[in-house]
């Protein structure tokens, strides 16, 4: 084959939507480049979204068992961080798997659609069973991270799969696909709790209500990109909803995440470090608002991908607040 031949079928081998110069590309043979964009290994704000809310449930758990009302709970700082690294394996596992299986349902559909049509599956460069053998064998991996819990927590995370499963038809029979979406990807808002205590309560619920909010909007922004190839194949979505009073929308939903994420904060009786990275991340969804331009498909996407750092900002404050 002649270099310029090689040059071709490299650059065949891509995908539109994921960044030209990632690690798969430098790293991965080409034989596993499909499997890799099933996954989306080749863009990691998917899994790191999906790791906040554990991340969250997991810090506020912390919080609560190192409180000096509870001292008799037994609780060891190196149980938390087990914890949030089997979160992070599980939500890179889970997160390929989601996407793998969205792609399974969606490869029609994805055909028609600028962005998507140079997938794995709607360009042909992996089989139907390929993928679904891909899909078992990531979630196999994300059932031995949910076998490392308590028993509470993995009949939790057992039944998220409901969720997961239903996702990729809602944008079918629903304009509030992002609601789905926000189901699934909030749960670890339980999972860290329930990780810790073996049980639910009132904080990790409300966290699991403003995760939920969070994600529509930083996903709503998201659908922005497609929402002229979605308004031809018939695809729903909150964009589509929402049109130009889609700012008015983010500002409902970023505020019920804030309200919710106070009340889970104070009935935890938290230290001030949570408050005030608590503060910083709205102050960074405020700045999303303002600036959005719906019509913008790459800044929608580069401010879909501030949010990771938004997560990251809320983490840090609950983390903080231990050693207050």
């Amino acid at each position: 084959m002649s270099k310029s031949s090689r040059k071709t079928a490299e650059q065949n081998a891509r995908v539109a939507d994921a960044p030209s110069g990632n690690w798969v590309y430098r790293v991965l043979p080409r034989a596993l480049w499909p499997h890799a964009q099933l996954a989306r290994w080749d863009r990691p704000i998917g899994w790191q979204l999906l790791m906040w809310p554990c991340f969250w449930s997991s810090a506020l758990a912390a919080n609560v068992a190192s409180s000096p009302a509870n001292l008799d709970t037994v609780w060891y700082p190196a149980l938390t961080l087990w914890h949030l690294f089997l979160f992070m394996v599980g939500a890179i596992a889970m997160r390929g798997a989601g996407c793998t299986w969205n792609d399974l349902v969606d490869y029609r559909i994805d055909a028609k659609v600028a962005r998507t049509r140079s997938r794995p599956l709607p360009s042909r460069r992996i089989s139907r069973f390929a993928a679904t053998v891909f899909v078992v064998v990531q979630a196999l991996v994300g059932l031995l991270v949910l076998l490392q819990f308590n028993g509470f927590s993995i009949l939790l995370g057992i039944a998220s799969l409901g969720v997961v499963v239903i996702y990729p038809f809602a944008k079918r029979f629903t304009d509030w696909p992002q609601f789905f979406l926000g189901l699934a990807f909030s749960w670890g808002a339980l999972m860290g709790w329930a990780a810790l205590f073996g049980e639910l309560a009132w904080p990790p619920v409300l966290l699991y209500i403003g995760a939920i909010a969070w994600t529509i909007g930083y996903d709503t922004i998201y659908a922005h990109q497609d929402k002229e190839d979605d308004a031809l194949v018939g695809v729903r979505s909150t964009a589509r909803l929402f049109g130009n009073n889609t700012k008015i929308w983010l500002v409902l939903f970023y505020a019920l995440f804030t309200a919710m994420a106070l009340a889970a904060f104070w009935l935890s009786a938290v230290a001030w470090p949570a408050y005030v990275g608590l503060a910083v991340a709205v102050i960074m969804l405020g700045w999303q608002i303002r600036v959005i331009d719906i019509d913008n498909a790459d800044q929608c996407l580069a401010l879909f991908k501030l949010n990771s750092h938004v997560g990251l900002i809320v983490f840090l404050g609950l983390i903080t607040s231990l050693l207050a």
